[in-house]
């Protein structure tokens, strides 16, 4: 049971990050993988990559914040397997600025990318997923959903809302046999946070609130991500597995 062999699994944001972690480490516990991502340079170096290494894997280029980059997702998938076993929803975005800063365009896009997009996708999966008969749906999340980290208010309402969602998809479609759970990462080493945490006045607060003094590896949290997709976690659903190296039962 601690392995993914023969499981179909998409991942969206798949070419970097925790997502690029979250592939790899499906691969290698046997799963079958389609990816998503926006770049196709990304797209392809990272397929051909794998391929060579004798994984099954399908890297597409898709936007999952657009109805027709979501289209395209559901039709690889009924073209390939007809049933999925695992989704996560890993793409997401930041602008970080002050509340009075944004635009709302810029505002409206992290919520769609970072929550509408996985309810949409999540809704139009589904009959896969419940084909399944164990399909499970995994949703990256942030320590930003439930306090203030200063990633900017637009991503804190994206991810909050993010476990809400986890949490009511979870109880309507328990009969369906779907769980769904979530991740909240504190700081991570990732392209979305490189340009932030260089910043040596951004780093030393955060490894002051860190009690592991230290940010976490996207291995880190793709191997969480894989306890959730396995038979091992098969009783629990709609929880949210904070991955924060203690930094919220720090007082300081």
């Amino acid at each position: 049971m601690w392995n993914l062999k023969g499981q179909t699994a998409v991942v969206t944001g798949g070419s970097k990050g925790i997502g690029r972690a979250t592939v790899r480490e499906f691969l290698d516990l046997g799963a079958k993988v389609i990816f998503t991502a926006r770049d196709p340079e990304h797209i392809q170096k990272f397929e051909e990559e794998l391929k060579a290494e004798g994984f099954e894997v399908t890297g597409i280029e898709a936007d999952v914040s657009t109805k027709s980059g979501r289209d395209e997702i559901v039709k690889i998938v009924q073209e390939k397997w007809q049933a999925l076993d695992i989704l996560v929803h890993n793409a997401g975005i930041n602008i970080r600025k002050k509340a009075k800063e944004y635009s709302e365009e810029e505002y409206r896009k992290v919520l769609e990318i970072n929550l509408v997009a996985p309810f949409e996708l999540s809704r139009m999966l589904h009959p896969f997923l419940k084909q399944s008969e164990r399909g499970t749906v995994i949703n990256v999340a942030s320590a930003a959903a439930m306090q203030d980290v200063g990633t900017g208010t637009p991503y804190a309402m994206s991810k909050a809302g993010l476990l809400q969602q986890t949490r009511s998809l979870a109880v309507e479609w328990a009969g369906d046999g779907i769980r769904v759970n979530a991740v909240s990462p504190w700081f991570t080493e990732t392209p979305l946070t490189e340009g932030y945490l260089s910043q040596e006045e951004k780093m030393t607060p955060i490894l002051n609130r860190t009690p592991l003094n230290r940010v976490a590896k996207a291995e880190e949290m793709s191997s969480i991500i894989a306890f959730l997709a396995m038979e091992k976690s098969s009783y629990i659903t709609g929880q949210n597995i904070v991955a924060d190296g203690g930094m919220s039962i720090n007082a300081i």
